[in-house]
Formats: C-alpha cells, sequence, structure tokens
C-alpha cells in the first residue's frame, strides 16, 4: 500500500492499515509472519517532511539460535519514521548530512510504501539472538542431534589431536 505524500497536510490523519504476510517481502530472512501485520498511528505534514508516528503488530516464527526448533513471538514495535520527498531532499553527492538527517527516509515519486516501512521495522526490532527456552542444550557438535530431546551417545572427552600435547604438561 502506498501513501502519496501531497495527501498528508498539517493536521494529523490516522492510519490504520492491516497487510497480509504475502505483502511483506521476507524472503532470504529468519523470520516468517504467521498473522497479518497491523500499521496503526498518524501520519502528518511538517514543513516538507512526512512524520509517522505509531506501532506495528503482528506474530512471527524466528528458528531457536542453538537448537533450530521453531520459536513464536508476538512484536509490538513502536514506529517513529520521517519522511522526505526526493524533490525536497537538498543534500547532494557531496554534501555533509546531520545527525537529524540520518533518522529520515527519502521517498521516491512522492510515495511512501508502507509495506518497505513495516518490513524494515520488523527486522530491525528482532532480537539477534532467540532460544525456544532458557536452559536450551543446543545441538550436538559432533551428530547434530536435537540436545533437548535426547542424549547422544558421542564421546565428550575426546581431545582435539592439536590439544592432545598439552595432557603431559604439569
Amino acid at each position: 500500500m502506498n501513501i502519496d505524500l501531497a495527501s498528508v497536510g498539517n493536521i494529523a490523519k490516522q492510519i490504520d492499515v492491516s497487510l497480509d504476510p504475502t505483502e511483506i517481502d521476507l524472503d532470504g530472512e529468519n523470520v516468517r509472519l504467521t498473522a497479518k501485520v497491523r500499521l496503526n498511528g498518524d501520519l502528518e505534514r511538517l514543513d516538507a517532511r512526512a512524520h509517522l508516528c505509531g506501532t506495528i503488530e503482528t506474530d512471527v516464527v524466528l528458528d531457536c539460535t542453538r537448537c533450530l526448533e521453531p520459536v513464536e513471538k508476538h512484536l509490538d514495535i513502536p514506529v517513529r519514521a520521517i519522511f522526505v520527498d526526493s524533490t525536497h531532499d537538498n543534500t547532494g553527492a557531496e554534501a555533509e548530512i546531520s545527525d537529524e538527517a540520518l533518522d529520515e527516509s527519502v521517498v521516491q515519486d512522492s510515495k511512501i510504501d508502507l509495506a518497505e516501512v513495516v518490513r524494515e521495522q520488523i527486522l530491525l526490532s528482532l532480537p539477534e539472538q532467540i532460544f525456544c527456552r532458557e536452559d536450551c542444550k543446543g545441538l550436538c557438535p559432533k551428530c547434530g542431534a536435537n540436545l533437548n530431546l535426547i542424549d547422544c551417545k558421542c564421546a565428550s572427552d575426546e581431545v582435539d589431536p592439536r590439544w592432545e600435547a598439552l595432557k603431559n604438561l604439569k
């Protein structure tokens, strides 16, 4: 769904959008959407910039960092974004960018692609590590068995031959 920047005025415009998981391109990412994505907030123009303030809600499935089992997670993401039309963007190729401008997104053709905004916010909000449970044992480095489900018979006392000489030191 696209919003034309020309339709955004000085009075806050309420946005309540529901997007299907198929509308959000997460191919190649380590996350799968399991529910519709809801974007709720306000969009208003201040000077030449459009300000979006709201929340994104959805449910996702991620893989456990240790054992790769699926982990369901509900996301409730606060969103604050600033959009500048490319015609009003005065940063040239050699211009220095201010700290405030780093938080702004330049919009091509005067259209804000809400699906892309939602995609970006979901990816930025994901934790670097997620575990199926606090005491997840992970996978056996030898046979790949899930140590939460079985106790594999791989020898845990085997020493890497490169470290064997250290056994003789006293």
